[in-house]
């Protein structure tokens, strides 16, 4: 029991720097690119749609890699790593090659952020949902870690923007550096026998999945609903901000909103277990994708900073329920030996396809037709396939809780 608090303890450390780190660096990213390097809606949307095509480039590998090596941690290794140099690369690298040549930079920054946040946070959450089932603690309840991490650094990253934008950049560095060290503490245990089940992976069986039509269902869920959320909140910064008198207003006002959600966010990440367990995983997800449906078409339909508002922290309520259903869903319905797969190509890979397509499709639409109007079509875009989904995602079995066995055989760290 002891080992399992203090295995928890060390992973939400991990989850709070790493969000903390990402959330200096990248919350504000939109706004950056608008305002700092002076780029148009659609030049915006294509750099979500590079950064998109890296991440969905790596989350196969990640995931088939992930599962292969079990619990060992050369995955954290590389994106600790890789970290560290998060400050330097946006302020000397990634900034001056945009403003030389969009899309140059779109190559760069997207290789960079690709394999360390935009794929790398479903490597790690991956990584802690099979060693929250090894040592008997709840993935949620260290994942809301993370959400406070997001929040504590978006908290003043309006704030610091205004001031200067590199600020943000060198905290997420200092970050990195603490994040680095609590990744050198972490000890996983393996046994003979979890080792011998991870290696005996092989392709044939990851394709067997692609023949497997209740996975294809899933990937049609994550498409028609999942993948919208994203591309809802890349330019949403910046359509809040035009809502107010001045847009340094608006970027500090925006900072304390995105913070506030967050914090409710990891509220929920605590209770989301609890009331998935309730509903099943299925009826979660639909849950989920209709609150998003309502989230996204109202944001288009209220008026003010105030409705708008009200509308973003719906999010701090679904996210939560969808990722804790997405994690049962797959346990329950799959080969548990291929959940870095199922999580990082059905769930996050397919999430990237559909943000590789759909960014510069919103991004246009917001030129051409303004953000309201586009997210009203969002909205009903989700609301439908939500709809669909509850024909076509297989029903809960009745041991949707039921754990992994954990055998005794000899031990040897990760």
């Amino acid at each position: 029991m002891r080992h399992s608090k203090s295995m928890y303890w060390k992973l939400s450390a991990y989850f709070f720097f790493f969000f903390f780190t990402w959330s200096a660096s990248y919350s504000l990213f939109s706004i950056w690119l608008g305002q700092e390097i002076s780029l148009n809606g659609a030049e915006t949307g294509i750099i979500f749609t590079v950064n998109a095509i890296f991440a969905l480039c790596m989350q196969p590998l990640y995931g088939y890699i992930s599962d292969k090596i079990g619990l060992k941690k050369h995955i954290l290794f590389l994106i600790s790593g890789l970290l560290l140099l998060v400050g330097p690369f946006y302020i000397f690298i990634y900034g001056p090659l945009l403003q030389y040549n969009v899309f140059l930079g779109a190559v760069v920054g997207g290789l960079y952020l690709g394999v360390s946040f935009l794929a790398g946070i479903g490597a790690i959450e991956s990584y802690v949902e099979k060693v929250s089932r090894k040592y008997d603690f709840e993935y949620g309840k260290s994942r809301m870690w993370g959400s406070l991490g997001w929040a504590a650094a978006t908290f003043f990253a309006g704030q610091f923007f205004n001031i200067n934008p590199n600020i943000n950049f060198w905290i997420a560095s200092v970050s990195a550096i603490v994040l680095f060290i609590i990744m050198m503490t972490i000890k996983v245990e393996m046994t003979e026998s979890e080792m011998e089940r991870a290696e005996s992976i092989n392709f044939k069986q990851v394709g067997s999945l692609f023949a497997n039509k209740h996975f294809w269902f899933f990937i049609l869920y994550v498409l028609g609903v999942t993948c919208i959320y994203n591309v809802y909140d890349q330019q949403f910064p910046i359509y809040f901000s035009s809502t107010f008198s001045s847009t340094a207003l608006g970027n500090q006002v925006y900072g304390y909103l995105n913070s506030f959600q967050v914090f409710l966010e990891a509220g929920m990440m605590f209770l989301a277990p609890f009331i998935v367990n309730k509903t099943g995983a299925k009826k979660g997800l639909i849950l989920a994708g209709f609150l998003m449906a309502f989230r996204i078409m109202g944001s288009g339909l209220v008026i003010g900073p105030y409705g708008i508002s009200a509308m973003k922290l719906i999010h701090a309520l679904e996210l939560p329920i969808m990722l804790i259903s997405v994690f049962k869903y797959l346990a329950a319905n799959f080969d548990t030996r291929l959940s870095s797969i199922l999580y990082l190509v059905g769930f996050q890979f397919t999430s990237q396809v559909g943000a590789s397509i759909f960014s510069h499709i919103a991004g246009t639409l917001y030129d051409i037709r303004g953000f309201s109007n586009t997210y009203v079509l969002m909205g009903i875009f989700v609301f439908a396939f939500t709809t669909i989904s509850i024909f076509t995602l297989k029903r809960d079995p009745k041991n949707l809780n039921k754990l992994d066995p954990k055998p005794n055989s000899h031990i040897e760290p990760a």
